[in-house]
């Protein structure tokens, strides 16, 4: 899904926006919950994209943990983006191996995505308005203020992500999203398998 929404992703307008067919989802979803081999070649990448989205939902105290919701949070207001770089990427650091490896896909593709904004219409705020919500929350209930405090300031964090991904998770993030069929194709199967031997077993269970 990763690799579909990478090469489909910056040409369709309004992607993460759009809404997909609910009824696509759910026999989706329940194919990857089966354990059985799911081929979403021809998939709709909306399908793909509200897929992944319910996936980040109900991950377990968020994937980029709400026990570090207060670091983030400070990380965020750091006025110097240099200092606010290098911040974020201890943080980033600190997260288990899996969550770390997912996010690392996860903002190559939406970083790819913004930068073809004109066409799809989708600049890296507005994929923040859409991803946010599922990547951070308080690590227990609290006022309505301090609820819209933190979903605004979360949404910084996504957008800052998204624009800085290079520079925060390194490495030419391109080479893991190359087709199977190009030459040099084998970082990329690799560090994919790695994703999927991390993220995947019982995780889809959560949905």
């Amino acid at each position: 899904m990763l690799l579909l929404l990478y090469h489909e992703g910056p040409s369709t307008r309004g992607i993460f926006r759009r809404s997909a067919n609910a009824k696509t989802c759910k026999e989706l979803k329940e194919k990857l919950n089966s354990g059985d081999d799911v081929q979403v070649d021809g998939e709709s990448v909306f399908v793909a994209a509200a897929v992944i989205t319910d996936f980040l939902r109900n991950i377990p105290d968020s994937v980029l943990s709400s026990d570090m919701h207060g670091l983030w949070m400070e990380a965020v207001d750091t006025e110097n983006r240099a200092h606010k770089i290098e911040a974020i990427k201890s943080l980033v650091n600190q997260l288990p191996e899996a969550n770390l490896i997912l996010l690392r896909h996860l903002f190559g593709v939406l970083h790819h995505i913004e930068q073809n904004s004109g066409v799809n219409q989708m600049n890296a705020f507005n994929l923040a308005l859409c991803i946010a919500p599922n990547m951070l929350w308080l690590p227990s209930p609290t006022g309505p203020e301090e609820e819209s405090r933190s979903t605004k300031k979360v949404a910084m964090l996504v957008q800052f992500l998204i624009e800085n991904s290079a520079e925060i998770f390194g490495g030419d993030i391109a080479s893991l999203f190359q087709r199977p069929d190009k030459k040099k194709s084998k970082n990329s199967e690799d560090s994919l398998g790695k994703l999927m031997a991390l993220c995947l077993p019982g995780m889809f269970e959560i949905f």
